[in-house]
């Protein structure tokens, strides 16, 4: 009988590579989105709520492009213009009707904006627009900075694509009093390719001490400010689980980490070495103590992808002197979290910024989310090949294999792309 369930476990591994493969491959893009994060500052006072908003403008726009009939042009979302390059349509601000209407822009994201009290929906003011082009925007990690940028004109000059263009702007919405707490959602669906994957921060300003929360995708489903309470806290927990589950490269080293260990106690000395070394990186990365160039991140991937590699191959190693070469698997594996703490500060880096309050509290509660994200793996994996091993030794080396095959099989294929992006940068 075990003998006929040895095909499935293999079967079972094709299947595995075959759905991981193709959720690794990315969708081409319509709407040109050079940033998909989205930051608002909240700021409290005795009868009002200020909300600074800093958006791509493509979140604001893409969904009001109208229908391509033929060869003509669609008809041009409100403050752009449409022009076709290379056979594809291309979308520009239009900086005259921007100026002709400075608070337009504003409008669409009050709109859209859901913004409640008590269960009653605040209707807000729109107080001041501004554009920035990526790369030359003012900062906007703090409120300090957030109130400097809506008061900062910076000098546009055509052609400027919607992709590359941010939109500043600051809100103002009456209240009956101090709000003690609040939910804050986005009901606009800009139609962006990976717009689920839009980093939201919000940063509310009620007690001395800043909340920072984090939400992922376009946030339809309301989030709860409260002025005590952990929220700020528990949603980078909630990031950093959601990270390590969703990043399928981190998810197969554990995998890996878990089928290469023969007992319970050589998987705890590996995972806390994981653990250690991606925690003192995480940090490192993210302050910016690593080098600046373009090759660095794809390097860091690549490096990821292989210590994949690495993993599976050691799961079918054996060594005669079994102490010696566990402590050399844990020293191994704390390097290789090394590698992976970069990995997951990159990621961190895109939705923080070092002058942002509280930072090391969101650094903690990210970090914390990404042990939990590894336990449950564990969690899941662990028990279920224990079980298998007590029922038959064959059939649970046989569903190591195909773990192991098809992990490294996928790691091949991401090492082959991230080698070539590493030489684009160098080239």
């Amino acid at each position: 009988m075990h003998e006929r369930l040895r095909p499935k476990v293999f079967a079972f591994g094709a299947l595995f590579v075959g759905v991981l493969l193709s959720l690794t491959l990315s969708a081409s893009a319509h709407f040109l989105l050079n940033l998909n994060v989205r930051i608002s500052h909240v700021e409290h006072s005795e009868g009002s709520l200020r909300v600074y908003i800093r958006t791509p403008m493509p979140y604001l726009v893409a969904d009001k492009v109208g229908d391509q009939n033929g060869d003509a042009l669609p008809e041009a979302a409100p403050f752009t213009t449409n022009a076709m390059s290379d056979g594809q349509l291309v979308h520009f601000v239009d900086l005259q009707a921007v100026m002709n209407d400075p608070n337009g822009l504003g409008q669409f994201a009050e709109g859209g904006l859901h913004l409640l009290v008590d269960n009653q929906r605040l209707r807000g003011t729109v107080k001041s627009v501004r554009l920035h082009r990526v790369g030359s925007e003012p900062g906007f990690a703090t409120l300090a900075e957030a109130q400097q940028a809506v008061d900062t004109e910076t000098a546009l000059l055509p052609p400027l694509f919607v992709g590359d263009t941010i939109v500043d702007l600051v809100l103002h919405y009456d209240t009956d009093g101090p709000v003690q707490s609040y939910s804050i959602a986005n009901v606009l669906d800009p139609g962006l390719p990976d717009q689920d994957q839009t980093a939201n921060l919000i940063l509310d300003y009620a007690s001395d001490t800043p909340q920072i929360f984090r939400s992922r995708g376009l946030m339809t489903e309301p989030l709860v400010v409260q002025k005590e309470g952990y929220g700020g806290f528990l949603s980078f927990v909630w990031e950093g689980i959601r990270h390590i589950l969703e990043g399928l490269d981190h998810v197969l080293f554990v995998v890996c980490l878990v089928i290469g260990a023969q007992t319970l106690r050589a998987l705890l000395l590996r995972a806390t070495g994981f653990t250690v070394g991606h925690s003192v990186t995480l940090s490192l990365g993210f302050f910016g103590f690593v080098p600046s160039g373009a090759w660095f991140v794809p390097a860091v991937e690549t490096g990821i992808a292989l210590s994949i590699i690495f993993a599976a191959a050691a799961a079918f190693m054996s060594f005669k002197d079994n102490a010696r070469s566990e402590i050399t698997m844990v020293l191994l594996t704390t390097m290789i979290g090394l590698l992976h703490g970069l990995g997951f500060s990159f990621v961190l880096h895109k939705i923080l910024q070092v002058t942002s309050p509280n930072i090391w509290q969101s650094l903690l509660a990210f970090n914390l989310g990404v042990e939990l994200g590894q336990v449950a793996i564990v969690l899941v994996l662990w028990p279920a090949l224990v079980m298998c091993r007590r029922v038959n030794s064959s059939l649970w080396m046989s569903l190591r294999v195909s773990l192991a095959g098809g992990c490294a099989a996928i790691a091949c294929f991401w090492t082959f792309q991230r080698v070539a992006e590493v030489y684009s940068t160098l080239t």
